[in-house]
This record gives C-alpha cells, structure tokens and sequence, in this order.
C-alpha cells in the first residue's frame, strides 16, 4: 500500500468588522480574515496538505486570486473540489491534523463544530479530523491580533 503525506500552511491579515471564518465556521470576533476568498485559513491549510500529498501544487494555483469566480467564495467549495482531485488521482484520505494560531478569540468552544463541518465536506469522519487551536503566546504577528495562520497534515493512500 502507497501513502502519501502532504504539509499545509495559511495566514491572513486580521482586520475590524471583517468576519472571521474557521474551517467552515463563522466565529464571533470583533476581527475576522481579510483574503480574496473567505479567508478561512484553517480550510486553505488543510487544502494545500492535500494538494502537497498528491503533488498538485497548492490552492493558490489551482484556485488563484486572478480568477473572479473565486472572489468572495466559501472556502467549503475549494475542500469539496480538492478531495474531488484526491479521489480523482486515486487516493483516499486517511486523516488531517491541523493548529490554528490565533491569540483572540479563544475557539476551543468552536472545535466540535469545526470538525462536524470539515467532516461532513470533506467525506470523512470526524475522529479521522483533528483540530487543535493554540497562541503565541502574544509573540509575532498572530500575538499582536494582527493575523491569523493554520497548520495542517494529511495522510493519504492509494486506493
């Protein structure tokens, strides 16, 4: 049997009176993401794990921010068609773990439903989804509130 591993990485700039999606869920923030699409990092990372693990480059290639069909899009749709191309290749997903880095709000309340909605689009079941939410300690970017990143890895393997 052929598995496969792939690496995610995302941020994006926080702003005021922006809304703030994480893994296909809006949390209550008095800053949300800024981005071309949604600006849902935690999705996004996990997006290019799964592209980095079936080698089809990341989402800003095959969904790019030139394209006006992407302005403003749930980014549920880019994981639905990304596990469209894992399953295209010949692959299933076996599981995702993934990290967002945000110093406010605190979103551990948010985490079941995150995983519900990451399940559900992606085909999975949620013990094979772990999500884990963390700080900086007030260090860097994420600490100062001015942004917000996503770390994720998915395992993959031939069907």
């Amino acid at each position: 049997m052929k598995i496969k591993v792939g690496f995610g990485f995302d941020v994006h700039k926080l702003k005021k009176g922006a809304d703030l999606w994480i893994g296909g869920v809006k949390i209550q923030s008095e800053r949300g993401a800024v981005g071309y699409s949604d600006a849902d990092v935690l999705i996004h990372a996990i997006c290019d794990a799964l592209l980095g693990a079936i080698n089809l480059r990341d989402i800003g290639f095959l969904f790019p921010d030139t394209d006006p069909q992407y302005k403003g899009i749930d980014s549920k749709k880019l994981l639905t068609e990304v596990c469209k191309l894992v399953a295209q290749n010949d692959y299933s997903i076996n599981n995702i773990d993934s990290t967002v880095c945000l110093e406010q709000p605190k979103i551990s309340s948010y985490i079941p439903e995150i995983k519900k909605t990451l399940a559900e689009t992606a085909g999975l079941s949620e013990d094979d989804i772990s999500v884990k939410a963390t700080t900086t300690e007030e260090l860097g970017f994420t600490g100062r509130a001015e942004g917000i990143a996503a770390y994720a890895i998915a395992l993959v393997k031939k069907k």
